[in-house]
């Protein structure tokens, strides 16, 4: 042994919220892992308690529901065009909550305000 901590803080932190995060943003290629990443948030959000944790498990389920419902709006509105700026800014809306939710994750800090609607 060399005597090295190999507990840093410098590298990347695959924490709970963070594996979260990580599976939003993958389903934008892989499509079921968002739902993977919900269920996760709710089990895991029962353990996390009174923790740092506990805001973004809140951030995380809140970001999905909302991004499914207004997906889905956006959807039928696909239909006479309009949709389609709406599919556009959900995409955008759901890419920089959950960047904002994996730095904090990284950084081990709370989400200021989990129940806003913005970031």
């Amino acid at each position: 042994m060399n005597g090295t901590n190999n507990n840093t803080t410098s590298g990347f932190d695959l924490n709970h919220p963070t594996i979260v995060a990580l599976l939003y943003l993958a389903s934008f290629f892989i499509g079921i892992t968002s739902l993977v990443g919900i269920v996760l948030a709710y089990v895991w959000r029962g353990e996390a308690a009174g923790s740092w944790e506990a805001s973004h498990y809140t951030f995380h389920i809140r970001t999905f529901w909302i991004a499914v419902i207004a997906g889905l709006i956006s959807a039928v509105l696909s239909l006479i065009l309009i949709g389609l700026f709406g599919l556009l800014a959900v995409a955008v809306w759901v890419v920089i909550r959950t960047v904002i939710a994996l730095l904090a994750a990284q950084r081990r800090e709370p989400i200021a305000n989990p129940e806003s609607w913005l970031w």
